[in-house]
């Protein structure tokens, strides 16, 4: 994982033999999966001295729109990350999925958004994004 490529956080997560179909084309299942466990990688790395910046958050909406499919031998799934935006409890991650050995400069095989709700987990409800957050998000923006 590292904070080099086309956003603010790259991944790269690992495709199980699976998470094909018959035609060895990935499912869209798995790619949400493949999103969830970059997002979560980048969350819990990207806070100060190694904490995670947001602990709890909910998806509220997933977007994911095929340009090209990815098959098992496409793996692992590289997976860019940056922030579309954000309002007072939630924020929007935009995503582009490519296979580990395209050029950087291919376009990307399939870009993404999920929009995450921030929680308060023990009073049950939304909570407001603190000004730290906020500052950190905006620097994640692709506008930076």
């Amino acid at each position: 994982m590292s904070t080099t490529g086309s956003g603010a956080f790259t991944a790269t997560v690992p495709v199980r033999w699976s998470d094909a179909g018959p035609t060895g084309l990935l499912s869209t299942g798995h790619l949400v999966t493949v999103m969830e466990e970059a997002r979560v990688a980048w969350l819990l790395s990207a806070g100060e001295e190694h904490r995670p910046l947001i602990t709890s958050a909910m998806i509220v909406t997933v977007d994911l729109t095929a340009h090209r499919h990815l098959r098992h031998e496409d793996g692992p799934i590289r997976v860019a990350m940056w922030i579309d935006g954000f309002r007072s409890v939630d924020f929007t991650i935009g995503y582009a999925l490519t296979a580990d050995g395209d050029d950087p400069d291919t376009p990307p095989a399939y870009s993404a958004s999920t929009r995450m709700a921030v929680v308060d987990v023990e009073a049950h409800t939304l909570r407001r994004l603190t000004d730290h957050e906020k500052e950190t998000l905006c620097a994640w923006s692709r506008s930076g």
